[in-house]
């Protein structure tokens, strides 16, 4: 077997008084190829990415998933159905968790919101809001961010003026916005007010639902690609027409709403729905996060399934009060 060196070559006769020349250099070993490290081993901390795995789809675990949403569904059709008033303990909790979220999340960018006063501003503006009102939830929100700047006082200029931005964010992109959620079922709890603020939830649902029913059979022209790959123009149109739709039957026969009422409804929830989505997926790309936490089984954080929900209840509140202006 040849190595490209011919041994016999070292010991050829050589004249006397001739220089003596080395013999060519053995070729050098290549070193065995590196084993390919394995897909898990590269992933980081954090980062879920799609698994090829049965029941996963984009790497999210299906079956877990449709679990925790009905989970999810469940609680919030028993505190408007059963218990009204265990609605506020809802969303007491999803603003609670939201905020800590959020604030975990905004971490990556080197802002600090004081998770103290934002956590107590986000109990203080919901439970001022079921019971007194929309003007006691501007009044809870000076006074959460009030707190939040006394809490970030002494760190610093520059700290107190990143803090305080981030603060400012987190109260009012979550317990402020989701604050409207009750002011939707108030004042008549018992009454249609439930009914309002399940109307907006479907709202949401039929959004996203036709969004993506339409988006992977006709989905072919993107929306935003830098943001959210996934989302289309088609699959636009599909939200539109599903909420629109359906808003359109559940005002109807749930509220007594004439159809063309429901139908403007269910278009501009499922318009601001998917704003919602796509300024958290905005965020989220600014912060190199893929979820906002791991709460949630197959679905990532709860602010992933709040973001459509966020924009929409003011939304609502400001559709209901005007279709309760014309209805008269």
């Amino acid at each position: 077997m040849s190595l490209g060196h011919d041994p016999s070559a070292d010991f050829r006769h050589v004249p006397d008084g001739a220089p003596l020349e080395p013999p060519p250099p053995w070729p050098p070993l290549e070193p065995p190829s590196a084993t390919p490290e394995p897909e898990e081993a590269r992933r980081g901390p954090g980062r879920r990415r799609a698994t090829g795995k049965p029941g996963g789809r984009a790497g999210r675990n299906l079956p877990a998933a449709i679990g925790v949403g009905v989970g999810l569904v469940l609680v919030v059709l028993a505190s408007l159905v059963v218990w009204p008033a265990a609605f506020l303990g809802v969303i007491v909790v999803a603003a609670g968790v939201g905020v800590w979220e959020t604030a975990r999340a905004l971490r990556a960018s080197g802002a600090n919101a004081p998770l103290v006063p934002l956590l107590a501003g986000s109990v203080l503006m919901t439970g001022m809001t079921w019971y007194e009102g929309p003007d006691a939830l501007v009044l809870a929100l000076a006074a959460t961010v009030l707190a939040a700047m006394v809490w970030r006082i002494a760190d610093g200029a520059a700290a107190f003026r990143r803090d305080l931005v981030a603060s400012i964010l987190v109260a009012v992109y979550v317990p402020f916005l989701l604050s409207f959620a009750m002011l939707i079922q108030q004042p008549d709890a018992d009454g249609d007010g439930r009914w309002r603020v399940l109307c907006t939830l479907l709202a949401v649902v039929l959004s996203d639902t036709g969004g993506y029913a339409v988006g992977v059979f006709l989905g072919r022209h993107k929306m935003a690609p830098s943001i959210s790959p996934g989302k289309t123009w088609e699959g636009f149109a599909g939200s539109i027409s599903a909420a629109a739709i359906g808003s359109a039957l559940l005002l109807y026969f749930l509220l007594d709403v004439q159809v063309y009422w429901g139908l403007l409804f269910g278009a501009v929830i499922s318009v601001v729905a998917v704003v919602g989505d796509l300024g958290e997926s905005m965020l989220k790309r600014d912060l190199g996060v893929k979820d906002m936490s791991n709460l949630l089984p197959g679905h990532g954080g709860l602010m992933d399934r709040l973001d459509s929900i966020l924009f929409a209840v003011p939304t609502a509140y400001l559709l209901f009060a005007l279709i309760a202006a014309n209805q008269q």
